[in-house]
């Protein structure tokens, strides 16, 4: 894990993240907390494929699948 840049943010919806787990071609990986204390990984993607239908429904599956 690698720490945070000045940059990057420090709250993504209810999770603090705590540091930058790896980044690729679609976005970057964080670990996150939430309030109750709860550790996950939080992805997020690039800005351009938020438009993209084959890029979400991807996604969606990568989702469900984990």
């Amino acid at each position: 894990m690698r720490p945070l840049d000045v940059d990057e943010p420090t709250v993504v919806g209810p999770y603090r993240l705590l540091g930058r787990l790896g980044s690729g071609g679609m976005g970057r990986v964080y670990l996150g907390r939430s309030a109750g204390g709860r550790t996950v990984a939080v992805k997020i993607v690039h800005p351009h494929f938020a438009l993209d239908d084959e890029f979400r429904a991807r996604f969606r599956r990568e989702v469900d699948a984990a």
